[in-house]
């Protein structure tokens, strides 16, 4: 639990080496940890946070301090508290989302951020290939899923059950998932957040503020991804002055799981560049 003048904020760490933050808008992590976060221990004290009405986090007072900006003010007093100078920070999905913001806003407090499979904008209202679009064919699963995962009155084997047929509707050959999600990892919905970030998406778009993004920024996006197209990730890059994008062709919405050599490959040739760079300047 760390103690800041926002509040409590429980954050899990694994791992040694350089300090780098994980966290996802609207998901409950506990001591099994994350997928996303454990592509990441082996190189970084990886500090993986519970945000405000999730886990043992502190609780929302306000509305508004479910929104992605009062998040990224969590973040930050966070990362004072544990007394970093500057951590990296990585984000898959919403957690890419807070990313983008967290560089627009903090740029100088970044080493760098990763941001994987998400959006500068809302990505659903003229993407028919997103699967939360009402066009796509499988639109009422993925909300059916969304919605049951919610209740806290779900029985744990029917949550495990349901969690992974959504997780199956995000990656390109769904076959794979027993191979791809065989670790005793398990996490939870924190509906106050997604309820609220279900609204705030409406008139998400920071695309005309990328430019103010000056940490190094690694942009990783599946060529099949249905939850954040990939042409979101093409925009990002386009308009974060000297981003880097790699695109992931075998994959969908978890190419750190479905190319987990390739993406390793990546973000270290990434991290190796950048912030050696950084590092000599």
């Amino acid at each position: 639990m760390v103690h800041t003048d926002r509040g409590d904020f429980e954050v899990f760490m694994k791992g040694q080496g350089e300090p780098i933050c994980i966290a996802h808008h609207y998901s409950e992590f506990n001591e099994t940890g994350d997928y996303f976060a454990e592509t990441f221990t082996g190189t970084h004290q990886v500090y993986l946070v519970n945000l405000r009405e999730a886990g043992n986090s502190a609780k929302a007072i306000e509305p508004f301090q479910l929104s992605m900006l009062e998040t990224i003010f969590d973040l930050e007093a966070i990362r004072e508290e544990f007394g970093f100078q500057k951590w990296g920070f990585a984000g898959h999905s919403t957690g890419g989302m807070l990313g983008v913001i967290y560089g627009i806003y903090f740029s100088e407090k970044l080493t760098y951020t990763i941001i994987v499979g998400a959006a500068a904008r809302e990505y659903m209202t003229f993407s028919p290939e997103c699967i939360y679009n009402k066009k796509h064919p499988q639109f009422m699963i993925m909300q059916e899923f969304n919605e049951t995962l919610k209740s806290p009155e779900l029985p744990p084997l029917e949550r495990k059950r349901m969690a992974a047929e959504r997780i199956k509707l995000s990656l390109h050959k769904p076959e794979r998932y027993d191979e791809l999600f065989s670790l005793n990892i398990n996490k939870r919905i924190s509906a106050p957040r997604m309820n609220f970030f279900s609204r705030e998406l409406q008139i998400f778009d920071v695309t005309r503020k990328l430019s103010l993004i000056s940490t190094p920024t690694l942009i990783l996006c599946g060529r099949h991804d249905v939850q954040c197209p990939v042409e979101y990730s093409i925009e990002m890059n386009e308009l974060i002055p000297g981003s880097t994008l790699k695109i992931f062709d075998d994959s969908n919405h978890y190419p750190f799981l479905e190319e987990r050599g390739l993406f390793n490959k990546v973000m270290d040739e990434f991290l190796q560049e950048k912030i050696h760079k950084i590092a000599q300047h």
